[in-house]
């Protein structure tokens, strides 16, 4: 495992500038994960342990905007059964 600069600068609301060696991007982060310009990373819960992925990387070309989409279509439909089981109660 090698070393590796990493720096954030916040912005409003999740959204901000990562700055590494390799270049500046943007990124969203939740507390479901983060999604940016040059990839995501999901959260699972567990300290330590996420689940990254880049954009468009030579093996999976095209099905980095699939899970972007499948991601953010669950994220929405567990906030609108949330909703709807806190307006029933």
């Amino acid at each position: 495992m090698g070393f590796r600069f990493f720096r954030r600068v916040g912005g409003n609301k999740g959204w901000g500038l990562n700055m590494s060696g390799s270049g500046v991007s943007s990124s969203y982060r939740s507390k479901y994960g983060s999604f940016g310009s040059k990839g995501f990373s999901i959260r699972t819960g567990i300290a330590g342990l996420s689940f990254r992925s880049s954009w468009g990387s030579k093996k999976s070309k095209g099905s980095g905007a699939l899970i972007y989409f499948v991601v953010i279509v669950l994220i929405f439909l567990g906030y609108l059964s949330i909703l709807i089981v806190y307006n029933a109660v």
